[in-house]
């Protein structure tokens, strides 16, 4: 017999992204391989859905030494403007909120990934990200760890007014990962299939790993 008594007090509330760090299989499937190159398509389906939408017609997945993953688009940059609900920038909301992102209200009439909890979830499992946006002239960079930020958004140079767009830079959480290792060939798989549904869109992979030799695949609808 036990005297522990179920109440209230028992029910955990995880707040955040503290969730996805709890249960990464609820939102990514695995933490095995499947899992680690998931991150990678969720980032690249909000560039993808910049391309159904119109406006963006590149983007670049760079796998860097350390397995490093960059994802550049000549989108229009994720917003950073301040979102009214939170106060905060839109962008650091996208990254630092679940089921937040322009996938709610109609901002995209055709979506991929996980309907606006992608941006985040990446974060949640990464041991860093950053950020850049280019946007009037501006170039805006953030940067979180495990999911939280660790500073404020912040302009840190200027590029081309003409000049838009999305870079998104992490390194999977090993502490989370059972392997952190990219396989160039099943992104390169998954780009091509992107590609080829996606009309005028062109996806370029760069492998610049050492150990694997600098390897570059270009996949657009030919």
């Amino acid at each position: 017999v036990t005297d522990h008594e179920y109440n209230a007090s028992e029910i955990q509330v995880l707040k955040g992204l503290e969730a996805v760090r709890k249960r990464p299989g609820m939102y990514i499937g695995s933490t095995g391989e499947r899992g680690l190159h998931h991150l990678v398509y969720e980032i690249v389906d909000n560039a993808i859905d910049e391309a159904l939408a119109g406006y963006c017609d590149h983007i670049e997945v760079k796998i860097l030494k350390g397995d490093i993953i960059q994802v550049t688009d000549n989108g229009r940059g994720i917003p950073v403007d301040i979102q009214a609900d939170t106060g905060l920038p839109a962008v650091t909301v996208v990254y630092t909120i679940l089921h937040a992102g322009g996938k709610f209200g109609g901002g995209y009439k055709v979506s991929g990934g996980l309907h606006g909890v992608g941006a985040s979830v990446v974060n949640a499992l990464s041991n860093w990200l950053e950020v850049e946006i280019y946007n009037e002239g501006k170039i805006y960079r953030q940067r979180y760890e495990r999911g939280k930020t660790i500073y404020k958004l912040k302009v840190v140079g200027e590029c081309d007014p003409e000049k838009t767009g999305t870079k998104v830079t992490f390194l999977p959480d090993d502490t989370i990962f059972e392997e952190t290792v990219f396989e160039y060939d099943i992104l390169k798989q998954r780009f091509r299939e992107m590609a080829f549904l996606t009309a005028g869109l062109k996806i370029v992979l760069r492998d610049e790993r050492e150990e694997e030799g600098k390897r570059i695949f270009i996949c657009q609808d030919s």
